[in-house]
């Protein structure tokens, strides 16, 4: 097991390392990178419990309290290796990731035409190379285009990236444009009966609605309060924004924007959203 686990340590390294394309990199980082880690350490934990288990051999020739005791300890062993290593990955290692995501998003691309290094558009540069919907699906913050142009041959390369807040897909114009406009409570919760909330949707892009019922339980009390950025910084001389979002359960996300009136409009977003 733990041979398996180095094994798939090493094919997920490989596989990163034959990819040819940045973009290429970071998709199958974002994608596979913690699945495979939790994989790995599974297969460690499993191994840690085999080990344990191995305690005695040779002189316990029958099933009696210590073979009970000794395979409990086994199965605590592996479970505590493997829910440690899951915990990090789920709360630490995501920090990581994202700093190795942006290296490759960021990492200046070269032209395969020309071999010419090519420049990344800031925000407002950037719209005239971008159709107009997705220019919305910027504008709610559920995909982000990044546009690098090789400035001499005049060759443009866009890339798509999955956006800071979530936005479902329009069955009409085919963007990820449709997000909450309206929700109301059909049928309230009583007595434990789950109640009926109905969410209705908008696409930004072509005006396409619908609506969709969902079963609640209980009701989320407390509005989102966003403050103003303008008032607490100054727009000038800023390189990078990060926000923090810590949930009531105890979870964390980080949000990072190039300016102040980025990170304004996401949490304008936001706050209708939640």
């Amino acid at each position: 097991m733990a041979l398996s686990g180095i094994v798939i340590y090493i094919v997920h390294k490989i596989r990163i390392s034959s990819l040819k394309e940045y973009k290429d990199k970071y998709d199958y980082i974002s994608q596979k990178e913690i699945k495979n880690y939790k994989l790995i350490f599974l297969c460690l934990g499993l191994a840690v419990a085999m080990v344990i288990n191995l305690y005695g051999k040779g002189e316990l020739t029958q099933m009696g309290i210590w073979f009970l005791v000794r395979l409990f300890i086994s199965i605590a062993g592996g479970t505590l290796v493997g829910y440690v290593a899951f915990l990090i990955l789920d709360y630490y290692y995501p920090t990581v990731v994202a700093k190795e995501l942006n290296k490759w998003r960021y990492m200046p691309r070269v032209n395969p035409k020309t071999g010419n290094t090519m420049r990344l558009l800031s925000e407002e540069e950037e719209d005239v190379h971008l159709e107009e919907g997705m220019k919305a699906e910027e504008d709610i913050f559920s995909v982000d285009y990044d546009v690098w142009v090789d400035e001499q041959s005049g060759d443009v390369k866009v890339e798509k990236y999955a956006g800071n807040l979530e936005a479902l897909q329009c069955n009409s114009c085919g963007f990820h444009t449709m997000k909450v406009v309206r929700e109301e409570v059909a049928r309230e919760p009583v007595n434990g009966e789950p109640g009926e909330l109905i969410k209705h949707y908008q696409c930004s892009y072509c005006k396409s609605i619908r609506a969709t019922s969902f079963r609640i339980s209980t009701k989320d009390a407390g509005d989102y309060k966003g403050a103003s950025l303008e008032k607490a910084m100054n727009k000038d001389n800023i390189g990078l924004i990060k926000i923090e979002i810590r949930s009531n359960s105890g979870s964390k996300k980080f949000f990072e924007f190039q300016n102040v009136d980025q990170a304004q409009k996401f949490l304008e977003e936001y706050g209708n959203k939640a």
